[in-house]
């Protein structure tokens, strides 16, 4: 494995019983990269994760991380990478620093090393006033800068972070990205995030798009965005199909049916948006134009919604 590679993941497969959650992915991300694993609810992001941060069993395929075999080094594996998972880890009834307190004893970081590390920590995340704050008191954000700084007090080389934003309003996510791109910067670290919002994915280096357990696109969000290939135009139609019939006898252009309205991807779509209104405007109930976006490319490479997916 090359010297520049923080993770690889190689025809990583996974079952639950029938339910196959991963379909033999593969992809790799670089040091020092923020990644972002985008994908709708039931896509096979949380599986994913579970296995690369070592709470699964990887059945078939290989991961590595910085070098070593998840599977074979999983010891090894955990020293070198920080977890911060969906759901709230924290004990409510504990203070801020009790609960880091807690944790540094599971690294063997006890003394002055463990204070001094905490204490950092609690000034890098703007929370050295709360250190005596019960965490039930909190507010999201920063319960979710605790989280945190539970899974850098071993100063880990890989940060594996399930939907960070979860339950954080606009400002709080803010304050959190901004706090992972200095982590980036400052200290080299390398991030791995999965995510369900488009916000979140665009702030990442590069993404692998996850859909019923596949990677259906990756690259960086301007590289898949560019990818569409033009403009959208999403139409609504009391007779979707007849107005598709219409659209591709007039203009060549054969519309793609995604749910109850009509999508066409194309250069010049405001000059097509145009001429398709003043072409058939009985039959158009609304029509829409927008640049690609991330959502966009989702249903290019799946034929669906973001959150029409069924769960694999």
């Amino acid at each position: 494995m090359s010297d520049s590679i923080a993770v690889s993941v190689e025809e990583l497969r996974h079952r639950y019983g029938e339910r196959e959650a991963l379909r033999g992915i593969r992809f790799s991300v670089s040091l020092g990269e923020i990644f972002g694993l985008l994908g709708p609810n039931g896509g096979g992001k949380t599986t994913l994760f579970r296995l690369l941060a070592t709470l699964l069993p990887v059945q078939s395929g290989r991961a590595t991380i910085l070098g070593l075999d998840v599977a074979s080094e999983s010891r090894a594996v955990r020293e070198m990478i920080g977890v911060t998972f969906q759901s709230p880890s924290l004990d409510g009834k504990l203070t801020v620093l009790e609960n880091l307190k807690f944790q540094s004893l599971f690294y063997g970081l006890t003394g002055t090393p463990a204070r001094q590390r905490i204490d950092e920590l609690l000034a890098r995340l703007g929370i050295g006033d709360r250190r005596r704050d019960v965490v039930d008191s909190l507010s999201g954000g920063l319960k979710r800068r605790v989280e945190i700084a539970k899974s850098l007090l071993h100063q880990p080389r890989l940060l594996l972070l399930d939907e960070p934003s979860t339950g954080l309003d606009p400002g709080a996510r803010h304050d959190l990205w901004a706090y992972l791109e200095k982590l980036r910067q400052e200290q080299g670290t390398t991030i791995l995030v999965t995510t369900h919002l488009m916000e979140e994915a665009e702030r990442c280096d590069r993404l692998g798009i996850l859909n019923l357990g596949e990677i259906v696109a990756l690259g960086t969000p301007e590289e898949l965005r560019l990818s569409v290939g033009g403009d959208c135009l999403t139409i609504q139609s009391l007779n979707p199909d007849q107005l598709t019939d219409q659209i591709e006898s007039r203009f060549q252009v054969t519309p793609r049916r995604i749910g109850d309205a009509l999508r066409i991807e194309c250069p010049a779509g405001h000059e097509l948006l145009r001429d398709i209104v003043a072409a058939f405007p009985s039959e158009i109930t609304s029509i829409s134009y927008a640049k690609p976006t991330l959502e966009d490319v989702f249903i290019a490479r799946t034929g669906h919604r973001f959150w029409e997916s069924t769960p694999a």
